[in-house]
């Protein structure tokens, strides 16, 4: 570690992120609450973070003119997404400070890298090959055995680039999947409740550790988080100190989601790594002492960190593009309830618009209330 990266930044200076969607936008208010500027790159003028931000960069993410401006005119450079370009970043780690350096990107960005390391680290996982050809995907099946999800290494979120196998019948759909390059066949865990887990560490060494979110998908895509998880004690506590011990492993500076499957056998695996906020997390901004975008910021600026604090049971739930007008009624029919917009203009299918957070002493009540204004069905 240089002493470059372990630098300590003070409020007034400025934080450079890479991405400016919705949690861009979300750091982005949390910074300028702690006194930072913050800037963005983004090629869209109009991104949820820009919209935040004190200026923004707009150009592609790969733009290395882009990527060395927003190096000099940052004093620490972060990012919202995995999907950012390792070689642009290396070429000015020697200007700015990355305190989540390449490594953890690399790791992350790449499934079966990042399979390879939680296995090799003692963590629990589901069997997994790597398949680059129908020979490769045959002798895969003989040995995890199906049903399976085949999926591609790198690229791919909210269920996309990846196709379930049940059967041999849906080996065509394999096939398709096979052409966009290196895949991982990962077997398929009969579980019983998915979930994820918030950590935060700095170069210190200090961690600050949320409490289990219970996870529901509706399509692939997170549609409710439900905290505390209603899951046993024991699950919770294997969860949070799997994901503390991940952290250490990856020497992790800044936030990192860890998803998990609770298995119907009552073991705990890990299955995916988000170096960066995570929407399992947003529920943190009310209903904690320290959301996990504070927390990610604290990390990268070298600022001790705090212990975490449930404050309320909460639940939190995705505004998709098909929820907006719904969703937007309901501001004036819910006064308890939190409403977050992240001030895209373009409405999609599916696309993530904003969320709803409710604080809550009863979260079956809170569910069915949810369920009752019909908006998400």
């Amino acid at each position: 570690m240089t002493s470059l990266t372990k630098q300590r930044i003070e409020q007034g200076q400025t934080i450079g992120i890479i991405g400016g969607g919705q949690l861009g936008q979300m750091l982005t208010f949390s910074a300028k609450k702690a006194g930072f500027r913050v800037l963005i790159l983004d090629p869209n003028p109009d991104c949820s973070a820009g919209q935040a931000a004190d200026d923004q960069i707009v150009a592609p993410y790969a733009d290395r003119q882009a990527i060395n401006e927003l190096a000099q005119r940052s004093d620490v450079l972060t990012y919202e997404f995995e999907n950012v370009d390792l070689a642009a970043l290396r070429a000015v780690q020697d200007q700015v400070m990355i305190p989540q350096g390449t490594e953890l990107l690399a790791i992350t960005k790449n499934r079966l890298r990042e399979k390879t390391f939680l296995k090799n680290n003692g963590l629990q996982v589901a069997p997994f090959a790597a398949v680059n050809d129908q020979n490769d995907l045959q002798a895969a099946i003989r040995k995890i055995g199906l049903p399976a999800v085949l999926k591609t290494c790198e690229g791919g979120y909210d269920g996309k680039a990846q196709v379930v196998l049940q059967t041999s019948a849906d080996l065509p759909a394999a096939a398709k999947l096979l052409q966009q390059g290196e895949c991982i066949l990962e077997g398929w865990i009969d579980f019983s409740h998915e979930c994820s887990v918030m950590v935060g560490r700095n170069w210190d060494g200090q961690v600050s550790i949320f409490p289990v979110s219970e996870n529901i998908h509706r399509n692939e895509i997170l549609h409710e988080s439900i905290v505390p998880a209603r899951i046993p004690p024991a699950a919770q506590k294997a969860a949070q100190q799997m994901a503390q011990k991940i952290a250490s492993a990856l020497d992790l500076c800044g936030i990192l989601g860890v998803e998990f499957f609770l298995g119907k056998n009552g073991q705990v695996y890990v299955n995916e790594l988000a170096p960066r906020p995570h929407n399992s997390g947003h529920y943190s901004i009310e209903a904690c002492n320290f959301s996990q975008f504070d927390i990610h910021n604290r990390a990268i600026c070298n600022w001790p960190l705090p212990k975490i604090k449930l404050l309320k049971p909460v639940v939190m739930v995705n505004i998709l593009g098909q929820h907006v007008t719904g969703a937007r009624e309901l501001v004036f029919e819910k006064p308890q309830w939190q409403f977050h917009d992240y001030g895209k203009t373009e409405v999609r299918r599916d696309r993530k618009m904003g969320h709803i957070t409710i604080l809550t002493n009863d979260l079956e009540q809170t569910l069915a209330e949810i369920a009752a204004t019909k908006v998400w069905d």
